[in-house]
């Protein structure tokens, strides 16, 4: 069965471009990548052309997630898995692929309405090496694990868990959680060996409750840490384990409100379905009211 296979891109609107280049390049290591557009600016990360799209002027949240799949043949698939459980999407338009840099596209929107484009043949810049915004020891964890992990709204969590899986991602519940506000068990899905793609199932006032970016080498994680405190970025979870994911992270103020997780170390996705009650170590609530949950 075809189905996706990594998180490609992810479009963002923000309403302040300039902090969003230095906290990108200084905090991250981020490349910040300009091609003169008046409305936009590009992240990258690796050899794609980007992975993060920046549009100015919007309203600071998720504009849109971008899954790769891997052909013309199996966008055409999984549309007709779309159209049989009448789904609605539309064809991208030859110009909106181009924007993109992708081959080709559809465009639809997921139970709680959070923007989905499925995409297939993104460019490869291989004459653009990746340039880090800040001096790195190695690099960021993508390849064919992708960018990395959100974590979206989900108004049903069992529908958008219906959805995802029509998609080809796998995974259900991973955790039970006790909050002060209720008690909590969010889903984690993977289209690959990273250990999710995806999370839902606990929402706030955005669409997007975090980004999750991983390191392929320890020191780099630690140097985003001290750059965040020496900045006095608010930290909302500090260093920690998850038992899930096994990486190493922790979760701060992004200029637009929702949270940055940077990590390394993380685990490959389950084969088999499991659940956890607790972290294995910190992640301490540091900054109250950052999380921003809804349960």
């Amino acid at each position: 069965m075809s189905k996706v296979t990594e998180l490609g891109y992810v479009g963002l609107n923000i309403s302040d471009g300039d902090a969003w280049r230095r906290f990108a390049a200084d905090v991250a290591g981020l490349e910040v990548f300009d091609e003169g557009e008046p409305d936009r600016f590009y992240l990258r990360m690796d050899y794609w052309h980007h992975r993060f799209v920046m549009h100015i002027g919007g309203e600071d949240d998720l504009a849109y997630m971008g899954w790769r799949v891997a052909d013309q043949d199996a966008l055409d698939e999984v549309a007709g898995r779309l159209n049989t459980a009448n789904i609605p999407y539309r064809a991208g338009t030859v110009q909106e692929a181009a924007e993109r840099r992708v081959l080709g596209l559809i465009k639809l929107a997921d139970p709680s309405g959070n923007p989905v484009e499925l995409f297939y043949g993104p460019l490869i810049a291989m004459d653009m090496p990746f340039h880090p915004g800040r001096r790195m020891h190695g690099k960021f964890k993508t390849g064919e694990e992708g960018l990395g992990h959100v974590l979206v709204h989900a108004d049903d969590p069992v529908a958008s868990h219906r959805f995802y899986k029509l998609l080809g991602l796998e995974g259900f519940i991973q955790y039970h959680l006790n909050t002060p506000i209720g008690r909590a068990e969010p889903t984690f899905m993977h289209c690959n060996d990273r250990q999710h793609s995806i999370a839902f199932g606990v929402n706030g006032t955005k669409r997007l409750n975090h980004i999750m970016l991983e390191y392929t080498e320890l020191n780099d994680l630690g140097k985003a840490h001290d750059v965040v405190r020496s900045q006095g970025i608010d930290v909302a979870l500090q260093l920690g384990k998850h038992s899930n994911d096994e990486a190493l992270t922790f979760y701060f103020a992004t200029p637009s409100g929702w949270l940055l997780e940077l990590g390394w170390g993380s685990a490959k996705s389950f084969s088999q379905q499991q659940y956890h009650t607790n972290d294995v170590f910190g992640h301490g609530s540091e900054v109250s009211g950052m999380l921003d949950v809804d349960l």
